[in-house]
Formats: structure tokens, sequence, C-alpha cells
């Protein structure tokens, strides 16, 4: 994967997982009982942040590289629109805007499996809140050890720094639902 793939990959990853946090602590404080409700609100933010990464992305992507491309046009006083350096440029954009979009939707996903499981019957929904809330610490922390390999440092550190991160997202949804 390229450093800017990697890079989109695990933003974008982080933000699936802290969004689906979002969704859940925030449904479990208002004392949602519906698997329905949550499932359907996790699944249009995987929509939604999926249908942002790929357009986002694209659109983002293809700009830069499209100003690139016509930088190095300028100093090779040359039309590169149908070269090799153009289908790099336009491979590169969708190759950037499926990794952006693929990777919100699947780490918000999983956050979403035992809720899943509770329209099935296999869990009841308190278990399905509970189960999430560490799945998705568990998606934080393992994206955080493959920051922590990535920077070629602590891993571990990494990945206690990124469960934090949604431990403070927990405390203050918590806080706000106490007012």
């Amino acid at each position: 994967m390229t450093p800017i793939a990697r890079r989109y990959f695990i933003k974008n990853g982080f933000d699936g997982s802290m969004t689906m946090l979002g969704i859940v602590i925030g449904s479990w404080i208002a004392g949602v009982v519906k698997t329905e409700i949550v499932v359907t609100a996790g699944l249009g933010a995987c929509l939604a942040m999926g249908v942002s990464g790929l357009f986002g992305a694209y659109m983002t992507e293809r700009a830069e590289r499209k100003n690139r491309l016509k930088e190095l046009e300028a100093a090779m006083l040359s039309d590169l629109s149908n070269s090799i350096h153009s289908d790099a440029s336009n491979f590169a954009s969708v190759y950037a805007a499926i990794i952006d979009s693929a990777s919100p939707m699947l780490t918000a996903s999983i956050s979403l499996i035992p809720f899943i499981f509770t329209l099935t019957g296999k869990f009841a929904i308190s278990d399905a809140y509970i189960a999430s809330l560490v799945l998705t610490l568990a998606t934080l922390f393992v994206l955080g050890l493959y920051l922590g390999k990535i920077a070629r440092e602590n891993i571990f550190l990494y990945g206690v720094q990124t469960v934090a991160s949604g431990l403070l997202i927990v405390i203050i949804i918590f806080l706000f639902g106490a007012i």
C-alpha cells in the first residue's frame, strides 16, 4: 500500500470507528432499545462516509494530480493528456477514492456486527452495546498498532493512544448524556 493510500486507510478507518462509536454510545445513553434504529443509523452513517469518501477523495486527488500534470506539461513544453503520466494520475485518483471510501465503511461495519446478531436473536441489545464498544475499541487499537508499525515506534503505545481517544469520546458523550 502506498503512503497516500495508507494515510487514507488509517485516517478514514479511524473516522469510521469513531463515528460509529458516537452513534452506538449516543443510542445507548438515549435508551434506544430497538435494534433496527441503531442498525439503520449505523448503516446510514456507513453509506454516507463511503459516498463522501469516494467522491471527496476522487475529486480532491484528481484536482491535485491534474495540477501536477499541468505543471509537468509546462516544464516539458508538451501535452501529456494521452500519456502514461495521465493514465497513472487517473489510476491514482480512483485508487485513493476506493481506499478512502472502503476504509470507514469497513471499520464502522465492525461496530455494527453485534447489532446484526441481535436482529437474528443471537444477542440481547444490552449485550450488543457492550460487544460493539469492545469491538470498536479493539478496532481502534489495531489501527494504532498499524500506525506504530509504520512509524517504527512502540506499537503498543500507539494502540493505547487510539483507544484513549475512543474512551475520551465515550466519556464526553456520557457527560453530555447526563446533562
